[in-house]
């Protein structure tokens, strides 16, 4: 058989406009003839990204049946799943179908796998939408999907179940990130600490920080709050509305004497959160936006306005290892592992 060679970040595949990568491009290839160096897969579940399931739903008033209508028609028009309004995608899980005879990895035919890359760069064709899982954003298709040379993956576990390795791999840029950031003796707030990445984010930093330092665990529902308070992953809770900055900004005052925050790490799948995560921040402290619904705009015009000399950083989905450290948190935590398996597994 006679494969067409494909270029290692998958710029082949671009439609519209050319000259761009694919991630970036309104339109893509989704044929699924795969090229000299792609990895073809039969997908299982789609992971949508927070941000994006949560403007899906939202427009699809939460019916089920337009939620699925919202997603067919994004992967028809695009190639791909890209958010139209929040730009992000998510990741998916599935089985290798096919290998091109130039693909350089460890994969094999009928290895079960998570992409660890962007939906919104990743060529998918869907046949039909068979579940609708909204409280984990997830749904379960019948379609297949393209991996380029360049793409991230993780092959799943044994000794995790399927859907929780997917919920986790899917932000597991977060705690690894975390990890790098965090030293002892900070204080450290995670906004939206209730949620999957926020508990992950708050358990990693804890223990990052040691007892010299400080994790608050800030989430605007108290269901949320109740879940991390369940698994002792911080050591203050709070109760608050992020997208209320001047609020926020007092409630950190407060419990930190004045000091605020080494470090703040935005992981909320609403928007206009930045100016809360920028105003806790001590000079010369970090913000970590993990957030797909950050506007990086208000993020750096807020601090200037407000005169903030703080530091930052893009949450970047991928360091080195974070698909292994982010399974190992739950192998390492009985608590947690217990609690994703009730809610995503």
């Amino acid at each position: 058989m006679e494969f067409k060679k494909g270029d290692i970040y998958g710029t082949h595949r671009v439609l519209e406009p050319k000259g761009v990568l694919p991630q970036p491009a309104d339109k893509i290839d989704n044929t699924m003839e795969i090229y000299d160096n792609e990895v073809l897969i039969d997908i299982q579940t789609l992971n949508i990204d927070s941000a994006s399931f949560t403007e899906i739903e939202k427009r699809a008033g939460g019916d089920v049946e337009e939620i699925k209508k919202i997603i067919m028609n994004i992967v028809e028009t695009t190639g791909k799943h890209k958010n139209p309004w929040t730009g992000s995608g998510g990741m998916l899980i599935g089985k290798v179908a096919a290998i091109g005879p130039n693909f350089k990895g460890d994969l094999k035919v009928g290895d079960k796998i998570a992409t660890l890359v962007s939906l919104s760069l990743t060529p998918l064709k869907l046949e039909e939408i068979t579940e609708v899982r909204p409280e984990i954003d997830q749904v379960d298709v019948k379609g297949q999907a393209i991996l380029f040379q360049s793409g991230l993956y993780g092959i799943l576990p044994r000794d995790i179940s399927r859907n929780l390795a997917l919920s986790v791999l899917d932000v597991a840029g977060a705690p690894a990130q975390t990890a790098k950031i965090c030293r002892p003796g900070n204080t450290v707030v995670v906004i939206g600490g209730g949620g999957k990445s926020g508990i992950l984010c708050c358990a990693v930093a804890k223990k990052m920080v040691g007892i010299n330092g400080k994790v608050i665990c800030v989430d605007g529902f108290k269901t949320s709050i109740n879940r991390a308070m369940s698994v002792n992953c911080a050591d203050e809770y709070l109760v608050a509305d992020a997208t209320n900055a001047v609020g926020m900004y007092k409630e950190i005052a407060e419990l930190t004497d004045g000091e605020l925050a080494d470090v703040v790490i935005n992981v909320v799948n609403i928007p206009n959160t930045e100016m809360s995560s920028i105003l806790c921040t001590k000079d010369d402290g970090l913000v970590y936006f993990f957030s797909m619904a950050t506007s990086f705009t208000k993020a750096a015009l807020g601090a200037e306005g407000v005169g903030k000399d703080v530091n930052m950083l893009i949450g970047n989905g991928y360091t080195k290892g974070h698909a292994n450290y982010a399974l190992q948190v739950l192998r390492e935590d009985d608590d947690i592992k217990r609690l994703f398996a009730q809610l995503y597994a």
